[in-house]
């Protein structure tokens, strides 16, 4: 019989990547009473925004004052993806960064325009530095199974990935499904092998739900001791640099999961789906995860 943790924490990435791709704009004060909802949930760590060109993402032109604003609860993570995010980041008192490479040379070029080895050559004294000054450093590791552009991935590249990150001190690595693809043998025989060869790290699993296998991605995951995932309220996102990936899994029907198996979360259910409500007129496409339609349909 396999065993499974007794607690799980949930990483709500809503505000950030939920909303990256959305082509409506959503309100400023929006996004904070989704942030703050999402907080009364008991959600305790989260990814509030970017800073990226407003150029490329228009969406995440208020990351100042989203950071500015935001109630401090727990760790709050924002994105950065060179050295002038992590300086304008820090001018809004940031204290937690994420940053993120593909393992994909193809999808890393079509997204920030560098091969892995220029973004890793880039990084590596970024991420030294804010290591140095005592800031927490999650690096989201991208297409860590299929590339939209050149398919599956070998796990032994995201393996060497991941070790150079782990080498400069990481606090913790964020494994993504970008586009959706894996199947839930993938997820475990991954996950495993990144516990085993990784134990001092956090290792956080991160799906998306193109085919309906995210839930499931994350049993398998679990199952491989993987007791971190990053989830998306309503079933939120996508990646505007990975063309077919859907919303990520949603944090309603994996909050769901764990509380059916016992597993704690600190999430309270109802609150989350009332986090749902407050952005859910302003998504491009209908919220149909599986927990927010029965809660509709009470």
């Amino acid at each position: 019989m396999f065993s499974l943790p007794k607690k799980v924490t949930i990483i709500e990435v809503g505000p950030r990547d939920g909303l990256q791709n959305e082509k409506n704009e959503v309100p400023t004060e929006v996004k904070l009473a989704f942030i703050e909802k999402l907080q009364v949930a008991g959600v305790e760590e989260m990814e509030l925004t970017s800073f990226v060109s407003p150029k490329w993402v228009p969406q995440m032109k208020d990351a100042k004052e989203i950071v500015g604003c935001a109630k401090k609860v727990g760790r709050q993570f924002v994105l950065t993806p060179n050295a002038k995010g992590v300086e304008l980041a820090k001018e809004a008192n940031a204290s937690s960064f994420a940053v993120f490479v593909g393992v994909s040379n193809t999808f890393n070029k079509k997204n920030i325009n560098k091969t892995t080895e220029e973004s890793m050559h880039e990084l590596k004294p970024i991420v030294e530095k804010l290591l140095v000054e005592g800031h927490f450093v999650r690096a989201c590791i991208s297409t860590a199974f299929y590339c939209p552009y050149e398919g599956k991935i070998e796990p032994a590249k995201v393996l060497e990935l991941c070790s150079e990150f782990v080498s400069w001190g990481v606090d913790e690595l964020s494994v993504a499904d970008t586009i959706g693809m894996a199947n839930p043998q993938e997820s475990y025989m991954l996950f495993e092998a990144l516990k085993k060869e990784f134990p001092n790290t956090l290792i956080t699993a991160h799906f998306h739900d193109t085919r309906k296998m995210g839930v499931a991605n994350i049993f398998s995951a679990l199952q491989a001791g993987v007791d971190r995932f990053d989830t998306s309220a309503g079933g939120l996102g996508g990646c505007p640099f990975a063309p077919g990936a859907t919303g990520n899994v949603a944090t309603e029907d994996v909050v769901n999961m764990l509380k059916q198996m016992d597993i704690e979360t600190n999430i309270n259910l109802d609150t989350l789906i009332q986090a749902v409500d407050i952005i859910a007129p302003y998504a491009t496409r209908p919220i149909e995860t599986g927990m927010y339609r029965l809660s509709k349909s009470k």
